[in-house]
């Protein structure tokens, strides 16, 4: 249907002038204005006469409401809750828990600085000690394991059905030359463990966090043979106030991390009273857990669980073994276990062969269809498909 603004001008008027007479273009024109009946109409010409210009009156009429977006229809595979779309865009919601619900706070990291992780400590999650600077939850709901965690916002939309890989490196501060070197060699999706005992734990920690890897404290815990104890400080089964205070000491060594990772303590997280005492403070302070999956005796899972602490166990140790050939073979079966399980976690000791190997193995990683996550991510998804069995 042609609209009036759509008809050539002069249409179903009268006849053009007479041959001979010309035309006055440039004479006095009216334009006039008219509304009524709720349409606008312009009308274009001058007085009528013989032989006047050829006029039109044009419609002009309120463009009708946009009409309501229709909804998105999710294709099957692709519906998710609230927490999977918390856990696949990285946006991180804290909310107030009991009495009337206060401010939801949606805090979205701006990658476009000099480093993609918020700057730690937040002063919201510092407690003042003895030992220095405990992390702490708040009342807002925001814990050291949400706000310092690598958002998945940083990295190219993953599509759901996609296997992912966490990849978890340890070690880290004990050797400062191999600790600078993995942080700035391996890629930011790698999640770095800083051990307790470093000189430069304060300089490398922030650096690793201003590179982009979110930071976990590596725990000394009570190993089954006393032999091995790495060092001062060292979580002990039975030691009770004392294995408190050591964890705070631990705790206090620096900041910007997400949880802890135990480091031996087979004994300790065999134990249920003493892991019972690890995750009740972790669950206090809003820390994640997680198990290198060293200790097949260790009850760290189900205790971590029990006690509403964010927990992940590694699937296999990648560098068990110096020999590059047999690094590649675990880096290769922890992909193989990510197709199988959907998610899949490694961890490494920090030996120097392992970080360039890991590099070489997550720059391939994307071409064959697989997904490098953070192990705070891994920590999230494990939890959903834990909630899913039950």
């Amino acid at each position: 249907m042609i609209d009036d603004l759509d008809r050539p001008l002069g249409q179903d008027q009268r006849p053009p002038p007479q041959p001979g007479r010309g035309r006055r273009w440039l004479a006095p024109a009216a334009l006039a204005l008219v509304v009524a009946g709720g349409g606008a109409y312009f009308v274009v010409g001058k007085a009528r006469g013989p032989g006047a210009d050829p006029e039109a009156v044009a419609t002009i009429r309120p463009a009708p409401p946009p009409a309501p977006p229709k909804p998105n229809a999710a294709a099957p595979d692709e519906v998710a809750t609230a927490s999977q779309v918390e856990v696949e865009s990285g946006v991180r919601v804290f909310r107030g828990s009991g009495g009337v619900p206060g401010p939801v706070i949606i805090p979205v990291t701006d990658a476009g600085g000099a480093s993609p992780l918020p700057p730690a400590p937040d002063r919201r999650l510092v407690e003042k000690s003895r030992f220095g600077p405990l992390p702490r939850r708040v009342k807002d709901g925001a814990t050291p394991a949400q706000v310092y965690a690598r958002p998945l916002s940083l990295q190219s939309p993953i599509r759901p059905g996609t296997p992912r890989v966490a990849i978890l490196v340890g070690g880290m501060g004990l050797d400062v030359a191999a600790t600078d070197s993995a942080v700035h060699s391996l890629p930011a999706d790698v999640s770095l463990a800083f051990a307790p005992y470093g000189a430069e734990l304060e300089r490398q920690t922030a650096a690793a966090r201003d590179a982009g890897h979110e930071i976990l404290l590596q725990a000394p815990m009570d190993p089954f043979n006393s032999s091995d104890s790495p060092g001062p400080h060292v979580l002990r089964v039975s030691d009770g106030t004392k294995a408190l205070d050591d964890l705070h000491w631990q705790m206090g060594r620096f900041v910007g991390y997400v949880g802890l990772v135990n480091f031996l303590g087979g004994r300790f997280t065999a134990d249920q009273a003493a892991t019972q005492l690890l995750m009740r403070e972790l669950a206090d302070r809003g820390l994640d857990y997680v198990d290198d999956g060293s200790s097949p005796q260790s009850l760290a899972g189900a205790v971590a669980t029990a006690s509403g602490v964010g927990f992940a166990k590694a699937d296999l140790r990648i560098d068990a073994s110096r020999n590059p050939e047999s690094i590649d073979a675990a880096l290769f079966r922890l992909e193989t276990l990510a197709r199988q399980n959907g998610v899949a976690v490694g961890f490494a000791a920090g030996l120097p062969e392992a970080s360039e190997r890991i590099a070489r193995f997550v720059a391939e990683l994307k071409h064959r269809g697989v997904a490098l996550i953070p192990v705070s991510a891994a920590v999230r998804l494990q939890a959903l498909a834990a909630a899913d069995k039950r």
